[in-house]
């Protein structure tokens, strides 16, 4: 993974005493609460429902074991003793005090990490695949190029205060891992029939309030111009982006108003001026950064380890988490391996201090001392030898990693929701719990099959409910929780947005609701169907019917 230069750890060492002296003439009355905002923003403090919220980067997803047993004493000291991993891989305390964060910050510049832009109007962490560098289906590995431009968007002075957020996400795979069409610039790395590597840019994508799936505005750009361009497309977006209102100030309304060849065009005429300049990416600067990804010290092993097969065999919990956890590698006799943060009963996504220490011991063990966090809330270790897979699942089942159920209906993504959020409508973690515990039997989990369940505690959508198979959304009604139902989301290659199913539903009937449509789903699947393709092949209305009955029947006929 990266490895800071002496200007990367100036950087981040001389922002660590910036914002100490920031928050010491804040307690000094120096500073009013107001002034204070658009400083302690952009060094990941929100100030939410019950206390001050830290938000710490995790670039691209990749942590370091060292990383993670900072973060881990952080959370014993700091805070209540764990942490809570986000969709754009990031780590939240939800407890610390305003005047320790500068301390946070020391420890954490230590191990070569920071909260810089982890929150604000600028550009957010730069996102990609989990399973980057060791993907079967892996066009170019991403994480240099990911590298380079999250050096380009840090402090850049021109997008420090944009109209809203910014985000970018890069995908190097033929299958997108990412979520790109969601984002503010999504980026596909392709190749030409002649041998040419660059980027499918994506822009103008984004969930929330008014969700968005973004439109090429460029099928092939070299990637050595990926900077210039993403600087063209930025200076359209703060020349013209609305500032007025709050809602309508992301990329995606100004694309939406303006029509994607009209923005296409803009940011075209403004790339003249950038085009073959100071921005472009020179193969000396991608060899530089490429360097530090070089693949670890592989063993030559076999494709296959005879005594793990006889361990699947002789053992069904271990060959059930195989199938649901482990994933193939691109390097004969290794694999990729997801350590569930999803056992039942436990906020999907939390992560307690021993937990972290214990997968930082993990990825030590058993993976060259890194770790992915993916946009799922679980963590990766990449590089896992195939004979020892075995081991590692029992010493991962004894931290409470082992849950066999990635790609299942308990594997839900879920936002903090309203016990942490000061801008959420409605609790997402109890109501979670409860679904949890609805269908926390394996066998019937493994019966189901794969689904994706989203829930998000607000239109914000942090939760990516509009992406999931079945989606959550907690919604305000006279002040009561209420929430709502969508289904058909996905993510990858056909990404789409869910619908609306119809009127909300009160927390305590949420569980049955996510049942009724399972049953419904069982008893009309063909075959090996996935939930995502009855859906397709009965359409909305059937599941409606299930779930509301003849009322839904009567409206689908009118």
């Amino acid at each position: 993974m990266y490895r800071y230069d002496q200007y990367d750890q100036a950087l981040v060492d001389e922002r660590v005493a910036q914002f100490r002296d920031q928050i010491a003439r804040w307690k000094a009355g120096d500073l009013t609460d107001d002034e204070l905002r658009p400083l302690r923003l952009q060094n990941g403090l929100y100030i939410q429902r019950h206390a001050p919220m830290f938000r710490i980067a995790v670039p691209y997803g990749m942590l370091a074991s060292r990383q993670l047993r900072c973060l881990a004493e952080l959370a014993r000291t700091y805070d209540r003793g764990y942490g809570h991993f986000t969709t754009r891989h990031n780590m939240q305390f939800n407890w610390p005090k305003i005047e320790d964060v500068p301390e946070m910050l020391a420890e954490l510049a230590k191990v070569q990490m920071h909260a810089i832009q982890t929150s604000g109007n600028c550009i957010r962490n730069v996102t990609t695949d989990q399973f980057a560098g060791v993907a079967a289906d892996e066009i170019l590995d991403p994480r240099p190029l990911c590298e380079i431009l999250r050096q380009w968007s840090t402090f850049h002075p021109e997008f420090a205060f944009l109209p809203r957020k910014f985000k970018i996400a890069v995908n190097g795979a033929k299958e997108d891992r990412a979520l790109t069409w969601f984002h503010d610039i999504g980026l596909h790395i392709v190749k030409t029939d002649d041998g040419l590597t660059g980027f499918r840019v994506i822009v103008g994508g984004g969930l929330g309030r008014t969700p968005i799936k973004g439109e090429v505005v460029r099928e092939f750009l070299p990637w050595q111009d990926i900077l210039a361009y993403s600087e063209a497309i930025l200076r359209v977006y703060n020349r013209y982006g609305r500032r007025d209102n709050a809602y309508k100030a992301r990329i995606k309304i100004l694309v939406q108003a303006l029509g994607v060849t009209e923005f296409a065009r803009q940011v075209d005429a403004e790339w003249e001026h950038l085009k073959g300049g100071p921005a472009t990416i020179t193969q000396a600067e991608y060899d530089r950064v490429a360097a530090c990804f070089e693949p670890p010290a592989y063993e030559s092993l076999p494709a296959i380890d005879e005594e793990f097969v006889r361990q699947q065999a002789g053992s069904v919990p271990f060959a059930r988490w195989v199938e649901r956890n482990v994933r193939p590698h691109r390097v004969a006799g290794y694999a990729s391996v997801t350590l569930s943060l999803k056992k039942p009963g436990t906020a999907p996504g939390d992560i307690t201090s021993e937990q972290m220490d214990a997968a930082a011991q993990l990825a030590d063990n058993y993976s060259f001392g890194e770790l992915r966090v993916t946009h799922e809330q679980n963590l990766v270790l990449a590089d896992v030898e195939q004979r020892r897979l075995f081991d590692l699942w029992q010493e991962a089942r004894a931290a409470g990693f082992a849950t066999p159920n990635i790609g299942l209906l308990t594997d839900m993504i879920c936002c903090p929701g309203g016990d942490f959020c000061d801008l959420a409508n409605a609790r997402s973690i109890p109501v979670a719990k409860a679904v949890q515990a609805r269908f926390e039997d394996l066998d019937y989990l493994w019966d189901i099959g794969d689904i994706e369940l989203n829930f998000s505690g607000c239109m914000n959508s942090c939760g990516h409910h509009h992406v999931g198979h079945i989606g959550i959304l907690g919604v305000d009604k006279g002040n009561e929780e209420w929430y709502q139902i969508t289904l058909g989301g996905r993510q990858g290659n056909e990404a789409q947005l869910g619908q609306v199913i119809g009127r909300s539903f009160p927390a305590e009937e949420v569980p049955n609701v996510i049942e009724t449509l399972v049953r419904f789903y069982i008893a009309q699947r063909q075959e090996d169907e996935r939930f995502i393709e009855t859906f397709d092949r009965l359409g909305v209305d059937a599941f409606k019917v299930a779930v509301y009955g003849d009322k839904a029947r009567l409206k689908a006929a009118a």
